[in-house]
């Protein structure tokens, strides 16, 4: 739990910490919509329908998980952002809007220890079990580091601090929707069959290049960034895959619509699957800066961790996918 004076508990998730017993309502009603409206979104990539084997091929994961057993999935063509949701972005949204995210109404949001820029008064607690999460006093999307931080100094990186609550209002802002966990998964995967991340294989490229943002050196007390980054990167900074996706491995997590639930795949449908109709959170893919295989090997493009749906952090964001079009009148 984090203790503090004024604070929210929050508990350990995997590489992101969840937030725990909320005595506040968090979040607002829909809000109007200006779907089109955008100074800037990311390009569209259109996903060709097709069926793919969804899960971990490789038998690597966490049991507790669930990504087993690997089983036929058939998706309907569809269409989804090419990067996750940057700050200028969800800056376009706020100002339209007035929008006050979960992080904001609570007070408080989850900060890697090695990249806070607030003063001591503003650490309210850490996380239990996840000591180098510190919950401080003044964290949100604006300010990604703390309260001495502004997004506008990393304006083309994903935003974080955004709860799941915050990206379903962005989607109705914005005339989209989250994808389905099968669906980032399809497209995550690049037309690629049975491999172990959205490139192949092997971690790194021919040349020993790193290929997404993880953690390099001992987690988590030193980062040496060798790929560059010690916490978020730009969008765009490493290749995309085989349809076009950025960082669908590393960098922040990217909430998905379902619910979790570990042994979902047990019985899952074979079309389109919506995921199950309760569960303990909402599903994030995909691993963050934070990944290392000596903690969260979940960098992988079949791993799978969940977290309450008004927790926030500075290492989750999301990407958005286009709603189908309405049939004829």
């Amino acid at each position: 739990m984090v203790t503090g004076s004024g604070s929210q508990s929050i508990g350990k998730s995997c590489c992101a910490p969840s937030r725990k017993n909320a005595t506040l309502t968090a979040g607002q009603p829909p809000l109007a919509g200006a779907a089109g409206r955008f100074a800037e979104r990311p390009p569209q990539v259109r996903i060709p329908a097709g069926t793919f084997l969804m899960g971990d091929a490789f038998d690597e994961g966490y049991s507790s998980d669930g990504e087993r057993p690997v089983h036929a999935v058939h998706i309907d063509a569809f269409s989804i952002d090419s990067t996750a949701v940057t700050n200028t972005m969800f800056a376009e949204f706020v100002a339209d809007t007035g929008y006050r995210t979960d992080a904001e109404i609570f007070g408080s949001s989850a900060v890697f220890h090695l990249l806070k820029r607030a003063p001591r008064s503003s650490i309210l607690g850490f996380a239990s079990g996840a000591p180098w999460w510190l919950n401080i006093q003044g964290a949100d999307w604006a300010h990604p580091a703390g309260p001495a931080s502004h997004w506008k100094h990393v304006a083309d990186h994903p935003v974080v601090h955004a709860s799941h609550n915050d990206s379903l209002a962005y989607c109705r802002w914005a005339g989209r929707r989250l994808p389905t966990e099968a669906e980032w998964e399809y497209a995550a995967r690049g037309g690629l069959v049975g491999q172990r991340y959205a490139w192949g294989n092997d971690l790194r490229g021919p040349s020993g290049e790193h290929l997404c943002n993880i953690w390099q050196g001992t987690f988590p007390i030193e980062n040496t960034t060798e790929d560059g980054f010690a916490g978020t990167s730009p969008v765009k900074s490493f290749p995309a895959n085989g349809y076009g996706l950025y960082d669908v491995a590393g960098n922040v997590w990217e909430w998905c619509a379902d619910w979790f639930l570990p042994g979902y795949y047990q019985n899952s449908p074979a079309t389109n699957p919506q995921g199950p109709i309760i569960g303990a959170g909402r599903v994030m893919r995909g691993g963050s800066y934070l990944c290392h295989d000596s903690y969260c090997n979940r960098y992988r493009v079949s791993s799978r961790s969940s977290n309450t749906p008004d927790s926030s952090s500075g290492n989750c964001g999301f990407r958005t996918v286009a709603l189908p079009p309405e049939p004829p009148a």
